[in-house]
């Protein structure tokens, strides 16, 4: 299964989030588009290999996408002619890591609380009651979320704007992240989303044998790696229709789109498709 030299990143949890019902229905149009031009819509998220599959499934999803902020790249089984190079395989997925594994991450992210005398409290703490309680998210959803492979997802006890500096920095001594998410703060090694889009992109244009564009759809700054990665970028508003300033800000070739949510983002792609990029 081949694509035309187009393909589509955005984040799912964002335009498609779970809890939603029949987004497909929604951006019905775009998608049907899409696959009328066999043009890929790979998924670049925060989000969980399980969360993914989850909305994978419901929209009939079939395509590569990237987990947790750029932790893992996965490739369905057969996509491609050949095993991608390095891959592992895992389910129906040949799965290629850039982060450290899920284990570690916990591990040191309690060590460099530790080290830097604060309190935190990750995913690895919690029940799924009580991540679901924390994160706004039904139950199932919660257990979807926490079922992690790479980074670790916490939060601090108490004023966290000085404890976040000092653990960012007892971090960086032993080559760990802390980023801030848009719940939760995230603490990793070696995950890079600029990467896995990067290596996706070789892999479609070996597979086409000739150039292949790319085209990020984002909304807010938790998206910048996404779209400054991407050859294209197009920024959907926020709520009252304005449009994120650090984006704006640290990417000043990405196009504004008309409107924001699932029906901007139906919108973006439907102009996307008709205009020469």
């Amino acid at each position: 299964m081949l694509p035309l030299p187009l393909v589509i990143f955005t984040e799912p949890l964002d335009i498609f989030p779970p809890q939603s019902k029949h987004p497909e229905r929604a951006a019905s149009v775009a998608f049907g588009e899409m696959a009328r031009r066999s043009v890929p819509l790979v998924f670049v998220s925060r989000g969980t290999r399980t969360e993914l599959e989850f909305i994978r499934r419901k929209l009939g999803n079939q395509h590569p996408f990237i987990t947790e902020n750029g932790g893992g790249l996965f490739v369905p089984e057969g996509y491609f002619r050949t095993r991608p190079e390095g891959a592992e395989t895992i389910r129906h997925y040949h799965r290629i890591s850039f982060a450290r594994p899920y284990s570690e991450s916990c591990a040191a992210l309690d060590d460099a609380a530790e080290a830097a005398g604060v309190e935190v409290v990750g995913f690895h703490n919690m029940s799924a009651r009580e991540v679901a309680e924390n994160s706004g998210l039904p139950p199932q959803l919660a257990e979807a979320a926490r079922l992690r492979e790479y980074n670790e997802p916490f939060f601090f006890v108490g004023e966290e704007a000085a404890a976040s500096k000092k653990l960012a920095e007892a971090a960086k001594q032993e080559d760990w992240n802390v980023e801030r998410g848009p719940r939760f703060w995230h603490f990793s090694s070696g995950a890079s989303v600029a990467a896995a889009v990067r290596r996706l992109m070789e892999m479609y244009r070996a597979a086409r044998h000739a150039k292949v564009r790319s085209l990020a759809i984002g909304s807010n700054h938790f998206d910048l790696p996404m779209m400054a990665a991407a050859g294209r970028a197009l920024l959907l508003s926020q709520t009252g229709g304005n449009f994120d300033d650090e984006v704006l800000g640290r990417l000043p070739s990405a196009r504004r789109a008309d409107g924001g949510g699932l029906e901007g983002w139906n919108a973006a792609v439907l102009a996307a498709l008709g205009a020469d990029l």
